[in-house]
């Protein structure tokens, strides 16, 4: 069975949300998601400052 997770949004900037969550050990992580159709990036990180560095240096290489 999957894990159930639940995404609230924290943030945006630029095409990129970011994000809190819990992991599978119940851990609160925060994730950056590009929002850009057909992108699909996405990477969790285990701080706030982290997922704000990725959204603001993410190349969407989508056009």
């Amino acid at each position: 069975m999957p894990a159930r997770e639940n995404f609230h949004s924290v943030m945006r900037i630029g095409p990129v949300q970011i994000g809190t969550h819990r992991d599978r050990s119940g851990r609160t992580t925060y994730a950056a998601v590009c929002t850009a159709d057909r992108c699909g990036w996405s990477a969790d990180y285990s701080s706030q400052m982290a997922a704000q560095l990725a959204a603001r240096t993410h190349r969407c290489h989508v056009r």
